[in-house]
C-alpha cells in the first residue's frame, strides 16, 4: 500500500461532486474517476483536477493507481458496482442507501469478508464531530435514561416524473433517499428495533412521497420520524432522556449546532463548533484509518448494522406495499 491512499470515484452525479469537493479540500488524493462515457469522465476530471478519467466503471476498478472506490451510482447499481470493485481488490465506500434491499447487502458484505477488504456505508452523518459529541453526552448520563427520538427529513425536491427521485425503477422515493437518515440515526442511538410500524403517501409514478415510521426499540425506547420529498421542513431532531433532552438544530443530519436542555429549562451545554465544507470528509478519514490500521470495520458504522438497516427498510416497504421493478419475479 502506498503512503497516501488513492481514491477512485465511481459515477459523476451531484453527490459525487460534493464528496470530492470535501476530499480535495481536506488534502486527500482523488486519483481517478469512472463514468459510463468518456465525455462525462473527462468533464468531472477536469472540474476537480483528477489525473485519470475512465470511460467505464470496469476500467476504474481495474486502475492500479486506485486503492479505495467510492460508489455513487443510482441505488439499484450499488450492489453490482461494489461487488465489481471488491473483486478487483479495492476497498469500497458505498453511498447510502447501501443497496436496494437486504439480500443485496448481505451478498456484498459476505464478499468483502471473503476478500478481506473494507466495505463501508457512506452514512456520512455518523462520522460528524457534532454526532460524536452527542454520543459522549449520552454515554456520560447527562440526559439520563434514553426515552425517545423524533427526527424529520423533509425537502421540496423536483417533481419531474423523469427525475431519479421520482423513478421507481431507480429506487426513487422518500424512504431510501431521505427516510434512511432518521432510521439510521435511531439504529445508532438505540440499536435495531423490535417492532416497526410505517405508513406512506405516494406519487403518481409509484414512489413514496412521504413516509412516517414508528419504531419500538429494546429498553422500552421508541423513535419516530417523518420524511417527505415534496414539502420542506425545518428538519430538526430531538433526543429525549429521563433528565434532559438534546435539541439538534436545523438541519440535524449535517454539521450543525445543538443544545442540551434539562426539564427545568437550564441549558447544560450548547455545541457551536463548525467544520470546513459539507462534512463528508469525516467518513473518508475513517475509511482511510481502517485501511491503514488493517481493520475491516468501524464501530461508527458496523457492516452488520448496515445490513440490519436494510432489513428494516425492507420491512417498511413491505408494510407500505412498495416493490421495485428489479425485485418482481
Amino acid at each position: 500500500m502506498v503512503d497516501k491512499l488513492r481514491w477512485g470515484i465511481l459515477a459523476t452525479g451531484g453527490i459525487a461532486g460534493r464528496f470530492v469537493t470535501d476530499l480535495i479540500a481536506s488534502g486527500l488524493d482523488v486519483r481517478a474517476v469512472g463514468s459510463r462515457s468518456q465525455e462525462k469522465a473527462n468533464a468531472f476530471a477536469e472540474r476537480f483536477g483528477i489525473a485519470n478519467a475512465h470511460a467505464s466503471y470496469e476500467a476504474l476498478v481495474a486502475d492500479p493507481e486506485v486503492d479505495i472506490i467510492y460508489v455513487a451510482t443510482p441505488h439499484p447499481q450499488h450492489a453490482a458496482c461494489a461487488a465489481m470493485a471488491l473483486e478487483a481488490g479495492k476497498h469500497v465506500l458505498v453511498e447510502k442507501p447501501f443497496t436496494l434491499n437486504a439480500t443485496e447487502a448481505e451478498a456484498i458484505a459476505t464478499l468483502a469478508q471473503e476478500k478481506n477488504l473494507v466495505l463501508l456505508e457512506a452514512m456520512w452523518t455518523r462520522f460528524l464531530p457534532n454526532m460524536r459529541r452527542i454520543h459522549e453526552i449520552i454515554d456520560a448520563g447527562t440526559i439520563g435514561e434514553l426515552r425517545s427520538l423524533h427526527a424529520e427529513h423533509r425537502q421540496f425536491l423536483p417533481s419531474d416524473p423523469l427525475h431519479r427521485l421520482n423513478a421507481i425503477d431507480l429506487g426513487g422515493g422518500a424512504l431510501l433517499d431521505l427516510g434512511i437518515y432518521p432510521v439510521s440515526f435511531a439504529f445508532d442511538l438505540f440499536g435495531a428495533p423490535e417492532k416497526v410500524t410505517a405508513t406512506a403517501r405516494f406519487r403518481d409514478t409509484g414512489v413514496d412521497a412521504e413516509i412516517a415510521v414508528v419504531m419500538q426499540h429494546g429498553g422500552n425506547v421508541m423513535s419516530t420520524s417523518v420524511s417527505a420529498l415534496d414539502c420542506a421542513g425545518p428538519n430538526t431532531a430531538v433526543i429525549y432522556g429521563s433528565k434532559a433532552r438534546i435539541e439538534i438544530a436545523t438541519v440535524w443530519y449535517i454539521p450543525t449546532t445543538f443544545r442540551v436542555v434539562d426539564y427545568t429549562g437550564n441549558v447544560l451545554e450548547e455545541y457551536t463548533e463548525r467544520v470546513e465544507g459539507r462534512g463528508m470528509q469525516f467518513q473518508a478519514f475513517e475509511m482511510e484509518r481502517l485501511v491503514r490500521a488493517g481493520e475491516r470495520e468501524t464501530a461508527l458504522m458496523p457492516i452488520d448494522q448496515t445490513v440490519a438497516i436494510m432489513r428494516t427498510l425492507d420491512d417498511i416497504r413491505r408494510q407500505i406495499g412498495l416493490v421495485y421493478p428489479s425485485e418482481r419475479s
